[in-house]
C-alpha cells in the first residue's frame, strides 16, 4: 500500500477517552444515512465536536480508516469494520489536502510509540536530564514516560481539573506542567509521585520555559497574560500582554521571547521587570504560534495563517519570510532550531509533514509523518540533538532521529 495513501487520515476522528477527561457536551452534527451512523455517534460524539471535519480529508479502504482510528478507540473488530466501511463510502481521500513533499540530501528516521491510555491526546513531549521522553495526556489529566531504549511507559495521574496543555522538566528531574484548566503551574515528583500546585490569576496556562534565573516563564493564552514563578519562594508576577500569547522560548542573553496568536507580533519579555517589547508581523492577519532561536540570537517563527516561516533580527528589527512548500493553507505549527537549521511541521496537510528549511541556502526538505493524523504542537530538541514531536490525536510520541 502506498504510504501517503495509507496516512490520509481526517484532522480529528473517533477518539476514546476515559470519562472522567470528558471535554464538554457538543452539538450532534448530522452524518449520512448508512450502517455505521449509529455506531459513530455512540463512539466519537463524545470527543468530537463536528463530523463535517471528515469531509476535508479521509480514506478510500476499510484498512486504511482501521488505521486511523485504531490508536484513537478500542472497538470489536465487527463494529470497528462496520465503522470503516461506512467511512470509506462516505469520506473517501481528498488530494487537495496532500503536502508538496521535497526532496533533498538530509536523512532521518522517525520511530513513534502508542501511549497506554487512549484518547488522552498525548502532546508536547520532552526530554529529562536522564534521557528519558516525557508527555502531557491533556485529556486524561496525566503526564507520561517513556524509556526510549526500552520502550516501557508510566502514566502519573495529575488533579482531575487540571487537563496539562505543557511540560518543561527542571535540573532535578522534576516535571512542571501548565494546568490549562484550572489555573494552576503544577510540580510532579517523579520519585514520590507527589504534585504541588500554585494558583495563577491567569485561567488557562499554556507554555512554559525555564530561564537561567531560575524561574519558570509562562503563557496564558485565553486569559491574554504573562508569568512568572518563583520554584523557591513561590511567589508569581502575572503581566497583561497582546491577545493570545502561545509558544515561549528564552535567549541566550535572557530574553524571553512570546509567540502571539491573536495578534500580528512577537513579544520580547524583560525576565526582570516583566516589560514587553513587541515586533509587528506584516500582514494584520498573521498569527505565530511556535518560535525558535538559532546560535546567533535570530528568532525564528511560523506565521501559521499565512503558510510561512519567517526570522525576526532583533538587533535590527528586520523580518524576512518564507512560503512553505504547501502553499498557504499549509498551516505552519511547531518548529524549533538546530545547528541552524529550522524544523517545522504543516499541520494543515495530510499527512502531517515535517520540513527541514536550511537558512544557509535557503533550501526545504520534507517529510510525510507515518501516523500523519494528529498535528505536532509543540516539539522539543533533545542532548543529542534530534527532535521529539507527537501526534496528539492518535495519542503517538514520536523521535526524529536526525542522520
Amino acid at each position: 500500500m502506498n504510504m501517503v495513501r495509507n496516512i490520509l487520515p481526517v484532522l480529528l476522528l473517533l477518539t476514546g477517552f476515559p470519562v472522567q477527561a470528558q471535554p464538554p457536551q457538543f452539538q450532534v452534527p448530522q452524518l449520512p444515512e448508512g450502517d455505521g451512523k449509529q455506531l459513530i455517534e455512540i463512539a466519537c460524539y463524545s470527543c468530537h465536536s463536528s463530523f463535517n471535519i471528515v469531509g476535508s480529508a479521509g480514506y478510500d479502504t476499510v484498512d486504511e480508516w482501521k488505521h486511523v482510528f485504531d490508536t484513537m478507540v478500542d472497538l470489536s473488530d465487527a463494529q470497528a469494520t462496520t465503522i470503516a466501511s461506512y467511512l470509506a463510502e462516505h469520506f473517501p481521500a481528498d488530494a487537495s489536502r496532500m503536502p508538496t513533499l521535497v526532496p533533498g540530501a538530509a536523512e532521518i528516521e522517525i520511530r513513534e510509540w502508542v501511549v497506554p491510555t487512549l484518547g488522552q491526546r498525548s502532546r508536547d513531549p520532552i526530554e529529562a536530564p536522564d534521557g528519558s521522553i516525557w508527555w502531557t495526556g491533556m485529556w486524561a489529566s496525566l503526564v507520561g514516560r517513556l524509556d526510549p531504549v526500552t520502550g516501557d511507559m508510566q502514566e502519573f495521574k495529575l488533579p482531575l481539573a487540571a487537563r496539562p496543555h505543557s511540560i518543561v522538566p527542571d535540573e532535578a528531574g522534576n516535571i512542571w506542567y501548565t494546568g490549562n484548566s484550572n489555573g494552576t503551574i503544577g510540580k510532579l515528583d517523579p520519585q514520590t509521585g507527589l504534585i504541588t500546585e500554585y494558583q495563577t490569576s491567569a485561567r488557562d496556562p499554556h507554555s512554559a520555559a525555564f530561564h537561567p534565573n531560575g524561574s519558570l516563564y509562562f503563557t496564558a493564552q485565553g486569559a491574554g497574560m504573562l508569568g512568572r514563578l518563583d520554584p523557591e519562594t513561590g511567589e508569581l508576577t502575572e503581566v497583561q500582554s497582546e491577545p493570545r500569547p502561545y509558544g515561549i522560548q528564552v535567549a541566550a542573553n535572557g530574553t524571553v521571547w512570546v509567540a502571539f496568536n491573536g495578534a500580528n507580533k512577537i513579544g520580547a519579555l524583560d525576565p526582570e521587570t516583566m516589560a514587553i517589547r513587541y515586533y509587528d508581523i506584516p500582514n494584520e492577519a498573521s498569527r505565530v504560534r511556535r518560535l525558535g532561536l538559532d546560535s546567533s540570537g535570530i528568532v525564528w517563527f511560523v506565521n501559521s495563517t499565512q503558510g510561512k516561516i519567517g526570522r525576526l533580527d532583533p538587533s535590527s528589527g528586520e523580518i524576512r519570510q518564507w512560503d512553505s512548500p504547501s502553499g498557504p493553507t499549509s498551516h505552519p505549527y511547531a518548529l524549533a532550531v538546530i545547528d541552524d537549521k529550522v524544523w517545522y511541521n504543516e499541520s494543515g496537510m495530510r499527512p502531517d509533514a515535517l520540513v527541514r528549511f536550511d537558512p544557509e541556502n535557503e533550501a526545504f526538505q520534507s517529510w510525510a509523518i507515518p501516523s500523519g493524523v494528529g498535528i505536532v504542537r509543540n516539539m522539543w530538541v533533545t542532548k543529542e540533538g534530534n527532535l521529539l514531536i507527537h501526534q496528539s490525536s492518535s495519542n503517538r510520541i514520536g523521535l526524529v532521529e536526525i542522520k
